[in-house]
């Protein structure tokens, strides 16, 4: 929100009391004249380029402490997410089963998804102890990725993001992804251990209805094991 400053009718002045026109300090302030004496003139001269002299060298300290600091205090760059189609994203999700898994679907130009991503990324943290694994896939197009760059750069989500490729079927993708989703963003599936979509929210969700579906595939039962060959 931009600042209001309040400005002055008119410059401010300084005058002595009773007095208009050209201000005269040592007058109206009751200074007397004091007779110049040379070696007090010279000393003063000498003081007053040391002080000078420090000054004028304190500066550059200042700047390489500043520099230090902005340095210091930098966002890191990430990498652009790879780009994936519904093939891709089926080989991305068989990577994960076995394991509770949330998928979060983003844009940068969705508001819900930018107010809920910083809450996936904390979640993603606090659950990853517990075998908790997140991915998420942007939707953005090829001319927000700047904005995608910077959003990634900001959030420093420490689970890994793709990017829907351009041009495919997106309806054809979302029905792939999740039969019950049309599209409308944010989506989140929460697939349990055998790789099954255990439940999915559409819009944006408070934290503590996130942390009820991850406790719940946390708890989901642990993929079988393949059926070894019956005996004869």
């Amino acid at each position: 929100m931009a600042r209001t400053y309040a400005r002055l009718s008119s410059p401010l002045t300084l005058a002595p009391p009773g007095c208009r026109g050209t201000l005269r300090p040592l007058e109206w302030l009751g200074a007397k004249e004091i007779p110049l004496n040379k070696s007090r003139v010279h000393e003063f001269l000498a003081i007053a380029a040391a002080v000078l002299a420090s000054f004028a060298l304190a500066p550059p300290a200042r700047a390489q402490a500043s520099s230090g600091k902005s340095a210091g205090s930098g966002t890191k760059p990430t990498a652009d997410p790879p780009v994936i189609d519904l093939a891709g994203y089926n080989q991305v999700l068989a990577k994960y089963k076995g394991k509770p898994l949330v998928v979060t679907f983003w844009a940068t130009w969705c508001e819900p998804c930018r107010d809920e991503f910083p809450t996936l990324v904390e979640l993603a943290k606090q659950y990853a102890p517990e075998g908790l694994a997140v991915f998420g896939v942007s939707l953005d197009g090829d001319a927000e990725m700047n904005l995608v760059r910077r959003f990634l750069a900001r959030h420093q989500p420490k689970f890994p993001n793709y990017r829907q490729k351009m041009g495919i079927d997106v309806d054809a993708f979302y029905r792939g992804v999740n039969p019950a989703w049309s599209g409308t963003m944010p989506e989140t599936i929460f697939y349990s251990r055998d790789g099954r979509i255990a439940g999915h929210f559409v819009g944006g969700q408070t934290r503590a209805a996130f942390e009820a579906a991850i406790r719940e595939i946390l708890a989901s039962p642990a993929a079988p094991a393949a059926a070894g060959k019956s005996a004869p």
